[in-house]
């Protein structure tokens, strides 16, 4: 149903706070109705049954896959409200998606009683002097107003690694960030766990343009951010001072993404947050006779190939111990890749590593693949070889 993907994602741009479920049609399930409803900057999930009613919290990123599982589940009607919007999607017999939009009733009362104000992390008001360097803010903490999908997206980004760091136990954190560029998002992510965690982190920002990384020194000098340190240095066999709790890699071009994901991996990092660039390399190595039609179009075979790329990236780092995620992300850039990794270590099972790993396997061997990370994995021993 990709008219249902395409709809999520238009009512997913509006700051949604409730979804209903309603109407399953799956005479197998027992599921008569789901309410999803934010509350404490999380979706706290309520499935009935006849007798019963489970509860579940997640993270706002995850209510997209929730929503999906219901469809599959066979809830065909599905209700969406926001600050400003109530939105309905019906699924009829035939599989179509009928897509309806209003305004919200009673907006007034609704704002008190359903706190419709989205909360962002990172909130309007304070002096957050990167986001004012960036004109983000206003130097009195306002939202410009022709950055505010900037605003948005810059708390999105510490929305992924809140989560991340709240189930963590951490109660400080030291981490590396490859390919940190200007920095600005560097510093935000400093000033959130140093002002608004009051947890104490050890940053440092490699790159490897050295006028970048003396302008970015100078800034965090003048910011007082004591703590943030940036180096000219390459993600290739980068050796870290300190015990590593959080990689973060952005737009780290092609290659470059796995040797970041394979150093996090080698220093036993806590927390991996990657949004990955130019995956050119599958898409070059790319021949299956069984398959032949995904690589007959170049624009299909770029995209197939970008997809194949993150999907071995996560299975291979569940195949390392981390509970992974692919999250989607609109980046700051606008560009049209818009998948960020998240992989959070945790105890996996080893018959769910080995299935993992072969699926891997089996998609390696079906185009004739030999992705970066896999190699860097298999010859350290960090995963068994083909």
């Amino acid at each position: 149903m990709d008219d249902l993907y395409k709809y999520v994602e238009t009512i997913f741009k509006d700051d949604i706070y409730k979804c209903v479920f309603s109407d399953n049609r799956n005479k197998e399930s027992k599921l008569k109705k789901a309410v999803a409803e934010i509350k404490n900057d999380k979706f706290q999930v309520e499935r009935l049954t006849e007798k019963q009613a489970f509860h579940e919290n997640i993270g706002i990123d995850e209510i997209k896959d929730t929503i999906y599982a219901m469809a599959q589940e066979g809830f065909k009607q599905m209700n969406f409200r926001s600050n400003s919007f109530e939105y309905s999607l019906k699924i009829t017999k035939k599989d179509k998606v009928l897509y309806n939009r209003k305004k919200a009733a009673n907006e007034c009362e609704n704002k008190e009683s359903h706190n419709r104000v989205k909360k962002y992390i990172i909130p309007e008001g304070e002096i957050v002097p990167p986001l004012v360097d960036m004109g983000v803010f206003t130097k009195d903490g306002k939202v410009v107003n022709s950055m505010y999908d900037k605003y948005r997206q810059i708390n999105k980004f510490i929305e992924f690694i809140d989560d991340a760091v709240n189930k963590s136990g951490l109660e400080s954190i030291n981490i590396i960030d490859f390919g940190c560029g200007k920095s600005y998002l560097t510093f935000v992510v400093y000033y959130y766990f140093e002002k608004i965690k009051n947890m104490k982190a050890n940053i440092i920002g490699l790159d490897l343009k050295a006028d970048v990384i003396e302008k970015c020194n100078k800034a965090a000098e003048k910011y007082g951010y004591d703590r943030l340190k940036f180096q000219v240095g390459d993600i290739n066999g980068y050796k870290s001072p300190f015990d590593v709790d959080m990689v973060i890699s952005l737009h780290a071009c092609d290659t470059a993404t796995d040797f970041a994901l394979f150093n996090a991996v080698s220093w036993n990092s806590k927390i991996i947050i990657s949004v990955p660039c130019c995956q050119h390399e599958l898409c070059g190595q790319m021949d299956s006779e069984e398959i032949a039609i995904l690589q007959r179009y170049g624009i299909v075979k770029e995209r197939v190939a970008a997809l194949m790329t993150d999907s071995i990236r996560a299975n291979l780092l569940e195949c390392c111990g981390y509970k992974t995620q692919l999250l989607e992300f609109i980046d700051f850039e606008h560009t049209p890749k818009n998948i960020l990794i998240r992989a959070v270590k945790r105890n996996i099972s080893q018959k769910h590593k080995e299935k993992m790993l072969d699926e891997v396997n089996k998609l390696c061997k079906c185009f004739n693949l030999e992705p970066t990370l896999y190699k860097l994995l298999s010859e350290n021993g960090y995963i068994k070889t083909l």
